[in-house]
């Protein structure tokens, strides 16, 4: 379930791409949230009128971590290859699990994520990426980072998937004054069409997968498995996209795989 969720971030990150490019990003970003949070509010109906401050707070926190994910890395790909934009973004939840390491190990990952990152940004003497583009992937990296430590909240507090539901129903309220201004208020129904598809890619499906991989598995080897997904970037980059990536930019995505599996697999600060 984990890779079948990083399989339908990426492809479905590839394939929206054209879409963003024909009806804007932000408008196409803020019709899936909306789309997604529809859909699960009506299949899991979470119980609002019962929740507590707290339920409150850690919902809204989560909904503003995916909304910032999701809009920066949608926004993201379109000046920077899919590839460089999810190793860039994957940086978030390896710096996560780099806190947590003794101190050399914790400067050891980061550092080599880094190298590949530069190695992936770089092709034929040229780089790859705008200042706009490695800005925005960056703010993707800080919402994954949040999402990771709110989650975590959010689970132990909800029961079942009351909490996904109000936190998307959340991120989808954040993200609609900026969808209006962009579309001004105009949503042409081919654009629903293809929205209502890509929003059962990124972000339901893998929101539903991820949750339900993680009571099947420990965070730890959940983690490592995530660190497939800058690989899983640059082959959806190739296929859908036709972005060619040289020996440089695969050695790049080693790296950076490796950084991630490396600060996973470490000991951890004893206290």
């Amino acid at each position: 379930m984990a890779v079948a969720a990083m399989c339908s971030v990426q492809f479905g990150a590839a394939m929206s791409a054209p879409v963003m490019e024909m009806f804007g990003s932000v408008t196409t970003t803020w019709l899936r949230l909306c789309i997604a949070a529809l859909i699960l509010a009506v299949v899991v109906r979470p119980s609002v009128m019962r929740y507590t401050p707290q339920h409150w707070i850690a919902a809204v926190g989560l909904g503003a971590a995916m909304a910032c994910m999701t809009f920066c890395f949608f926004a993201a790909i379109a000046h920077v290859p899919l590839g460089l934009a999810v190793a860039i973004e994957f940086l978030g939840p390896l710096c996560v699990a780099a806190v947590g390491l003794r101190k050399g190990w914790g400067l050891l990952w980061p550092l080599l994520a880094a190298t590949g990152i530069l190695l992936i940004a770089r092709q034929n003497d040229s780089w790859t990426a705008d200042t706009l583009g490695l800005t925005l992937a960056a703010g993707a990296a800080l919402g994954w980072a949040g999402y990771i430590l709110l989650m975590k909240r959010v689970g132990s507090l909800f029961k079942g998937m009351e909490g996904l539901s109000s936190a998307l129903i959340v991120a989808a309220l954040l993200a609609t004054p900026f969808g209006l201004i962009e579309s001004a208020g105009h949503v042409p129904l081919e654009q629903l069409f293809y929205v209502s598809f890509l929003a059962l890619l990124v972000p339901l499906v893998p929101y539903v997968l991820e949750l339900n991989a993680l009571r099947r598995m420990t965070t730890s080897a959940f983690g490592i498995l995530m660190s497939l997904e800058p690989a899983i970037g640059v082959l959806a980059g190739f296929v859908i996209l036709q972005q060619p990536m040289s020996a440089l930019q695969c050695l790049g995505t080693l790296l950076v795989v490796t950084a991630s599996v490396g600060a996973l697999r470490s000991p951890k600060k004893t206290r």
